[in-house]
């Protein structure tokens, strides 16, 4: 009998020392989360969040922790993978039983595991740029919502004088549903549908549901779409907005150049390209293309300057294996993942508590942080509100500030209210 119980009692005591609670109070720590891409397609991306993930613990470590405990980060890797994804946030909040996550990059992977969390009360803090339609208790977005990218960039083009808009993106949930509220938006502004460029679908009714030409992931091919590109705009009064994502940038932007196409016959604003992705690219041959976001490494405050240099500290004297060193720069989702990590913090010193309901009591009640991009403040609808900025490439991969927008409310249900 007693043999017989020995695999029961052993299956046990495995399962036991799997669910080690997030907050350990002997030892003060509190075990955190870090899910994103570090091996795929996206990992040209992600890898970067991971790293300033690691740097914005470590410095708050340094400074006595979250409430006096230390952050102790377990790290996984999304590896490109949606469904996987959903499996390794699973482990992290029934296995590894962390107080919170921080992680996902696109949207098909934050909706992988969406239901993970909502199901477990988990707390997941979502940093980029994203199409709106959605509003979890489980999800604090600190990404830029469309209203806080999309819009304001078509507005600049506007104020232009341009009048044609070529859609592309990648074929996921973001570009795809983004472009259908740029549709709207661009015919409320009173730019004819023939003026909008990249093709439509339309169900059988003949409403359109879907507007843009869209590649998949690690896609390589943009021949064909350039040319018809470089045909749209031999008006002269064209511009592409690309929700691009991924490596899949790489080619493109190498056949655009080829092409003979240049931001001043067909400039491109990119919603997925960052200082971070310019690494990878021939940002020299792309000088005047714009992006839009709520941060750039070029924005001249005390607190950025500050920001770059500890984050460069922190890398010549990290030890994580296979961190890249050389030739780093900040973006946007790393500073949003940044002021994300202090708004956690502030929301549970508030609430006394790593509680994810007394936390998220305190997000709704209005937290602010001074981050490098400026002053964020969390929305009751599980947004922030923050500034918006529109830069223009140079040749060394940083971006001009142009115009920058203070303060905008971070607004998720966009589509049908343009008028």
């Amino acid at each position: 009998m007693l043999k017989s119980l020995r695999p029961l009692l052993l299956a046990g005591a495995v399962a036991a020392a799997a669910l080690v609670p997030a907050v350990r109070a002997a030892d003060k720590v509190v075990k955190v989360g870090v899910l994103h891409s570090l091996s795929g397609t996206m990992a040209i991306s992600e890898t970067s969040l991971r790293d300033i993930l690691l740097f914005t613990f470590d410095e708050i470590n340094a400074k006595g922790g979250v409430m006096g405990y230390k952050i102790e980060p377990v790290v996984v890797d999304g590896a490109s993978n949606w469904p996987l994804f959903a499996e390794k946030a699973k482990q992290l909040l029934e296995q590894d039983q962390v107080a919170v996550v921080f992680g996902c990059w696109t949207s098909v992977s934050r909706k992988s595991v969406l239901p993970v969390f909502e199901k477990n009360n988990g707390l997941l803090f979502y940093p980029v740029q994203y199409e709106g339609e959605e509003e979890s208790q489980n999800v604090a977005y600190t990404a830029e919502a469309v209203n806080q990218q999309a819009t304001p960039a078509v507005d600049y083009y506007l104020a232009e004088g341009k009048k044609k808009f070529y859609l592309l993106g990648s074929d996921y949930v973001y570009p795809q549903t983004t472009n259908l509220v740029l549709l709207e938006y661009l015919l409320s502004k009173g730019v004819p549908i023939e003026n909008i460029g990249g093709g439509f679908r339309k169900d059988e009714s003949g409403k359109i549901i879907s507007a843009g030409k869209y590649t998949p992931f690690g896609h390589t091919d943009y021949q064909q779409i350039v040319a018809e590109i470089k045909q749209f705009a031999a008006s002269g009064d064209a511009c592409v907005v690309s929700t691009l994502n991924g490596d899949t940038n790489v080619p493109f932007f190498k056949e655009y150049a080829a092409s003979g196409l240049t931001a001043d016959t067909c400039p491109v604003v990119s919603f997925s390209i960052s200082e971070d992705e310019f690494r990878g690219l021939p940002a020299d041959q792309l000088v005047g293309q714009l992006g839009c976001w709520t941060y750039f490494q070029s924005i001249n405050s005390p607190a950025n300057k500050k920001f770059i240099a500890d984050f460069q500290t922190w890398l010549a004297a990290s030890t994580v294996a296979g961190i890249v060193k050389e030739g780093r720069v900040t973006c946007s989702p790393m500073v949003l993942s940044y002021d994300g990590v202090y708004l956690w913090k502030a929301c549970v010193e508030k609430a006394g508590s790593f509680d994810v309901d007394k936390i998220r009591e305190a997000w709704k009640s209005g937290i602010s942080f001074d981050g490098p991009g400026g002053k964020v403040t969390t929305q009751k609808n599980m947004h922030l509100t923050k500034n918006v900025y529109i830069g223009e490439t140079k040749a060394d991969g940083q971006f001009k500030i142009l115009k920058s927008f203070d303060s905008i409310y971070g607004e998720p249900w966009l589509k049908g209210k343009f008028k």
